[in-house]
């Protein structure tokens, strides 16, 4: 089979196809030969050795992928051959075969093809866990989505719009026509003024119910300040570290630095509220995260769950799709298409 391989620390050219022997399925697993894989932020971040996570290099990262169930192991009902199927992986994702558990696996939506399916698992399951699970989202709620063009921005744009909520986010100009034809309600263009003005602005000085926040360090200072009353931020990412023009782990030194500190004392006498979302935590939970897809994939029946493919990249071409998104032009999720 092939894989993806990080080979050291550095840029997209770091990037190497590698053929090693196919895996076979373990008791309780089976084997997907993958049709498209998906590419998520903190792959970048693992390349570029940010992310303390991640195996050192060499190593195969990756989180979800979409295929077709070519073997099973024991203890795995023989349904499942045959089928289409999307995953979660630990790791591992770029290849065009991988193993799983079962408790990680999805049948695939007929109305999806493999590359929008392979969106759902990542981002519109991080999504889900900021608003409804843990941001409490409801009807006549204000919602503020940072990088609102993003993969987890445009899923968190259907959820909210689901819920009732107004929806303002953040995007260069080029993305807002179609962020608002998504659902998006106001979109503020955080590379001219300050977002924050102009969000007090649209609010009439109250700020919002719920902020979500991929941006790190000082950043999570200035969106927690824009919250009203019983307002929670949700914080998932550090992705203003990939800016900074400082070397390796220094990085993540200043950003850590930059961070505020969120007393608990302070946020009683705000009536608000900070939490943290990083779905690579929660291995161990996955009937939740079983239930949460499940929820999800009702939404695709129902057509409210409307993935988006930005683009799609040849298996070979990975470092390409790196640089996509690495310089902000993508709208939603950029995928790997594995040719059969």
């Amino acid at each position: 089979m092939k894989q993806i391989w990080i080979t050291g620390h550095g840029g997209p050219e770091k990037l190497q196809v590698r053929e090693v022997p196919d895996p076979n399925p373990k008791a309780g697993e089976l084997r997907i030969r993958v049709r498209a894989c998906g590419i998520n932020f903190a792959d970048i971040l693992e390349r570029r050795g940010l992310y303390p996570d991640a195996p050192r290099p060499p190593t195969v990262v990756g989180y979800e992928v979409s295929g077709i169930v070519d073997q099973i192991g024991s203890e795995v009902d023989e349904q499942w051959l045959g089928r289409d199927v999307f995953a979660l992986v630990h790791f591992g994702g770029y290849a065009d075969t991988v193993t799983v558990s079962t408790a990680q696996v999805f049948a695939k939506p007929i109305a999806l093809d493999h590359a929008h399916s392979v969106a759902l698992p990542v981002q519109y399951l991080t999504a889900w866990q900021l608003l409804v699970v843990m941001g409490a989202v409801t009807a006549g709620d204000s919602v503020l989505i940072h990088n609102a063009g993003g993969g987890v921005g445009l899923a968190a744009i259907d959820i909210a719009r689901h819920l009732g909520a107004t929806i303002y986010g953040t995007a260069s100009p080029g993305k807002h026509a179609f962020l608002r034809e998504r659902g998006l309600n106001r979109a503020i263009d955080y590379t001219r003024g300050d977002w924050r003005e102009e969000l007090m602005q649209l609010t009439s000085g109250a700020g919002v119910e719920l902020i979500i926040d991929p941006l790190g360090g000082t950043h999570w200072k200035k969106s927690y300040s824009a919250l009203r009353s019983t307002g929670r931020l949700g914080i998932f990412g550090i992705s203003s570290a990939t800016s900074s023009q400082l070397p390796g782990l220094l990085r993540l030194v200043a950003l850590v630095a930059a961070t505020p500190w969120f007393h608990p004392l302070g946020l009683m006498s705000r009536n608000r509220g900070v939490f943290g979302v990083n779905l690579g935590h929660l291995w161990g939970e996955l009937p939740k995260l079983q239930v949460w897809m499940r929820a999800l994939l009702d939404g695709v029946d129902a057509g409210w769950i409307r993935p988006h493919v930005d683009r799609t990249f040849s298996f070979e071409r990975a470092g390409d799709a790196h640089a996509w998104i690495e310089d902000r032009k993508n709208i939603g999720k950029v995928v790997l298409n594995v040719e059969e």
